[in-house]
């Protein structure tokens, strides 16, 4: 992606700020494709949630975690994360993350809001993940993988990072069953909405 100070965002009257707001307020952005320069703003009814304090890591995965395959960094890439959870894959025909999206956050990880965890392979990037941070909140956007277990190492060191930065809430947005393996459940909006307001009494740093 070029850089061109978000006037993709601009010209649809969204910022960085208000942004923030709506995650705030438990809303979030997608757009129906990579292609369609328009976003719509989403509150599931049921949210889903990563509990820090039951986080799983399944035996194999913990025993890759210990070989160390990858050198793990954080925020050294985040433009490269964001633009290859955008791609289009074998697996994944369709994305959400569309250029209004990608310059939004792009804005964002410059205000120190959002953040990117890398698996790195020398001087290849084969896997990684973003989200936002605020309050004690982190949401997590979405990951991907060009190596084996690559964005599951990840998982697993932005969960350790969170753990011991103060942060209360990991935010997935929606279940699946790759992350259900992690422990994450469904939470009804009204729980949510309670998680959220504590999430956002004080700071966590995750930098």
């Amino acid at each position: 992606m070029t850089r061109d100070n978000g006037n993709e965002a601009k010209k649809r009257g969204l910022t960085p700020q208000i942004l923030l707001r709506a995650y705030a307020a438990g809303i979030f952005p997608m757009a129906d494709d990579a292609s369609d320069p328009e976003v719509f703003w989403v509150q599931p009814e049921m949210r889903g949630v990563i509990p820090l304090d039951t986080f799983h890591v399944p035996r194999s995965l913990a025993r890759a975690v210990r070989r160390a395959p990858y050198d793990i960094r954080f925020d050294t890439a985040f433009r490269a994360v964001i633009n290859a959870c955008a791609e289009t894959t074998e697996n994944r025909e369709r994305t959400w993350i569309n250029r209004t999206i990608r310059d939004l956050y792009c804005q964002l990880h410059e205000m120190g809001h959002a953040h990117s965890v890398e698996a790195w392979d020398d001087d290849q990037l084969v896997g990684g993940l973003y989200g936002v941070s605020l309050g004690r909140a982190f949401f997590g956007e979405s990951m991907f993988s060009r190596k084996t277990d690559a964005s599951k190492i990840c998982l697993v060191h932005l969960v350790e990072r969170l753990k011991e930065r103060g942060f209360v809430l990991l935010d997935t947005q929606f279940t699946t069953e790759h992350l259900k393996r992690f422990g994450a459940v469904d939470v009804p909006a009204e729980e949510y909405e309670n998680m959220l307001a504590e999430a956002l009494i004080g700071e966590a740093q995750f930098d």
